[in-house]
């Protein structure tokens, strides 16, 4: 959200307008913080059940872009969606043998 934010304030996509963005830095930032997290997680975590989790930030970017972009959601965004939530439970519940 933070990266979509900070590139509608862009009016050039100059080196130093990017950086000194401060709604796209943190952005950036945020998602490197994610990257080390997601390295750390797959230290002891299983890959089956982390990245499926991981696709529910699909369902996080849907929610808010319609919160707060005031995006168009259609019939097929909320099958899309729902399948998303639906495969996560389905894996996760498999996951606890």
């Amino acid at each position: 959200m933070l990266i979509k934010t900070g590139a509608n304030n862009l009016a050039n996509a100059s080196p130093l307008s990017i950086l000194t963005n401060l709604p796209l830095f943190c952005g950036y930032a945020l998602y490197g913080m994610s990257t080390v997290l997601l390295v750390m997680a797959l230290r002891n975590g299983q890959l089956s059940i982390l990245y499926p989790v991981i696709s529910l930030t699909y369902v996080w970017v849907t929610l808010l872009g319609v919160m707060i972009f005031k995006e168009r959601i259609d019939t097929f965004k909320i099958a899309g969606v729902a399948v998303i939530v639906v495969g996560v439970a389905v894996i996760g519940r498999g996951g606890k043998t």
